[in-house]
């Protein structure tokens, strides 16, 4: 076989498999790079088995409101071992799935570690590999901290490896992995405390949905250690985990600790130091607005690179490169604005757009906001009532919707029908022009006032 291809792809996730497989429809002769399962973060410890988790959550929380519709239910435990085979079972047919469909497709995989002897030169193992066009597409990882006994704490990884539900758990962080994992436990049963640097959860998202949502976490039973800095984990001599605070206060009676302070770029193994590829501050892979790195003839994709961190953009901007490398589409490219996304909590959360934070920053004043809060006819004859709130953020005189926000069961499949709207250019008026769909809680955003 020869080593020589149009196309190395470093990476078998999702966004490295979309492109390596429209690369090789175009004909390119393309090759795969991957040392560990296929599918990458998403498939293996990311977005699909936390979905099926949350898929459980939601079900038990389904019997909690059976009873108020008439149903005689209630729970009879919990059985975490049967849902994390299942699970695991389904990640491994997904796994063989990318594996055949990269056959299918006439792309060659190589399984290890690829590394740069140049520009467009890769080893594996004692095998060199060459071509004219590379796309780097390692992803990320779990960040932990270099703190003392931090390696007493596990992270999302480390949650799906889970054979046991944890009965006392803290969640360290706020972004939307420390969001959903906390959620999920919670639900399943655990007793959960989150603790955040600052205030808020979900500091990056429009307020209204970081308030909103972690008034109905705290509603619910989570526990919030807000403000709070560590010096590092701690263990006594039971066993029980805790940290300590940086004032020396120790905080204790934890049986699992999650990290889920952020993600890092997987790029050490790759030894950039032998090619021209720059790399920001953050480690991470520098690219224009066509995936180029600093190098010419080298691209990256993903989380390897400073945006946004999605599958679906991985796997939007993998599929345009390969459309403007080998597809004659010079001009192919992924517009990274009014990216539509989902945090799955408790409720979930969908957003596309600007935050109403960011449009007075880019609109001054120019801007008009509409929103409702409301308790979904979900709950209509139950005393649990937790509210939904839609917002939408319009801008000039022809009220362009330029953000979209939403928080409450059904968001989560809401949000991409509005996102087409929003992407098309929508304006209120639009929206208005829009019979509703009744009674639904998505009606809400076609009847604002």
């Amino acid at each position: 076989m020869s080593n020589e291809y149009d196309f190395i792809v470093i990476g078998g996730g999702s966004g490295g498999i979309a492109a390596a497989r429209r690369a090789a429809e175009y004909g390119a002769r393309t090759l795969v790079i991957e040392n560990s399962r296929m599918g990458g973060t998403c498939v293996n410890v990311g977005c699909v088995p936390k979905k099926v988790m949350w898929n459980a959550a939601q079900i038990g929380e389904a019997i909690d409101l059976a009873h108020d519709y008439g149903f005689n239910l209630s729970r009879q435990g919990f059985e975490w071992s049967r849902i994390k085979q299942a699970r695991d079972a389904y990640v491994k047919r997904l796994n063989d799935i990318y594996k055949l469909n990269l056959e299918k497709s006439n792309v060659d995989v190589v399984q290890g570690t690829g590394q740069f002897i140049d520009n467009h030169a890769i080893q594996v193992d004692r095998n060199e590999y060459t071509a004219p066009h590379v796309l780097i597409a390692t992803g990320g990882r779990p960040t932990v901290p270099a703190l003392p006994g931090a390696d007493l704490g596990i992270t999302s990884d480390g949650f799906f490896q889970l054979e046991s539900r944890p009965q006392n758990a803290l969640v360290i962080g706020a972004g939307y992995i420390a969001t959903e994992l906390a959620g999920v436990l919670h639900a399943l049963g655990s007793r959960v405390t989150m603790a955040i640097r600052y205030e808020k959860l979900l500091r990056s998202f429009d307020h209204t949905l970081h308030d909103l949502v972690m008034e109905q976490m705290l509603n619910s039973g989570i526990n919030f250690l807000t403000n709070t800095n560590m010096n590092g984990l701690i263990k006594d001599h039971n066993g029980t985990l805790g940290f300590e605070r940086n004032n020396g206060e120790q905080v204790a009676g934890f049986d699992c600790i999650i990290w889920a302070i952020g993600r890092e770029t997987n790029i050490e193994s790759l030894r950039l130091k032998n090619t021209d590829i720059k790399t920001n501050d953050q480690g991470f892979v520098t690219t224009d607005q066509y995936q180029n790195t600093s190098a010419e003839g080298v691209y990256a994709v993903g989380d390897v690179t400073p945006r946004a961190q999605l599958t679906p953009v991985a796997i939007a901007a993998g599929r345009r490169l390969s459309e403007r490398l080998f597809n004659n589409k010079p001009e192919s490219r992924l517009d990274y604005s009014n990216i539509p996304t989902v945090i799955f909590s408790h409720p979930p959360i969908g957003t596309v757009g600007l935050t109403e934070l960011e449009a007075r920053q880019h609109f001054d004043d120019d801007i008009r906001i509409y929103q409702s809060r409301f308790i979904n006819m979900r709950y209509a004859v139950s005393e649990h009532k937790p509210p939904t709130l839609v917002k939408l953020i319009v801008q000039g005189p022809d009220e362009k919707v330029v953000g979209c926000h939403i928080i409450g069961d059904g968001a989560d499949e809401m949000t991409q029908g509005f996102a087409v709207a929003i992407k098309m250019g929508a304006t209120k008026q639009d929206f208005d022009d829009t019979v509703a769909i009744h009674p639904t809680a998505a009606e809400e955003l076609v009847t604002l006032r």
